[in-house]
């Protein structure tokens, strides 16, 4: 686990929505409580060169994400040069993960290996399904798709950078 101040990237601004400022969110998290909670977030610029605190006035639900009303953003011309910026919390914002729930920025990054020791590569992607997440192990030119679901993996150690799975028969076949 990182810091508090440590940046947890939790949306990508998609678009605008409307002619009054608001922004069109893209959810790496579908958490709109901790988005509500927060009052603050931090935008990136798409080459990440800037950051930028902005004091959030409303979040609500949206088709895919959110719609986000920042203060002191009333029109579309103010709005649309933050089209493609990350949306960023600290990590002191966000709630601890319950037991067996994890960051998706925590798990990127993880080496996977099989019950039995078979290195699978390393945790590259993960995207949402209607029933669960999908995690994209990749190795060299191989990729395994490996649904995050408590059958399939057995242990997470996030301090020591390692995902132990029990693939479902033919999960890993070629």
């Amino acid at each position: 686990m990182g810091d508090a101040d440590e940046l947890i990237t939790v949306g990508r601004i998609s678009g605008t929505h409307g002619i009054k400022g608001q922004l069109k969110v893209y959810s790496y998290s579908g958490n709109l409580e901790s988005l509500r909670a927060a009052r603050i977030v931090m935008l990136r610029s798409p080459d990440g060169a800037t950051l930028r605190e902005l004091s959030i006035r409303s979040v609500k639900p949206h088709t895919g994400g959110f719609i986000l009303s920042l203060k002191d953003y009333d029109d579309i011309d103010q709005a649309l040069p933050l089209v493609g910026s990350d949306l960023c919390l600290r990590r002191s914002q966000l709630p601890e993960p319950e037991d067996d729930e994890y960051y998706w920025c925590d798990l990127i990054g993880l080496r996977v290996v099989t019950a039995d020791g078979a290195e699978l590569g390393t945790l590259a992607d993960i995207f949402e399904t209607g029933s669960n997440d999908i995690y994209v192990v990749r190795k060299d030119r191989q990729e395994y798709l490996i649904p995050a679901i408590a059958s399939v993996i057995k242990s997470v150690d996030v301090a020591g950078g390692t995902m132990v799975i029990s693939p479902l028969d033919g999960l890993l076949d070629l």
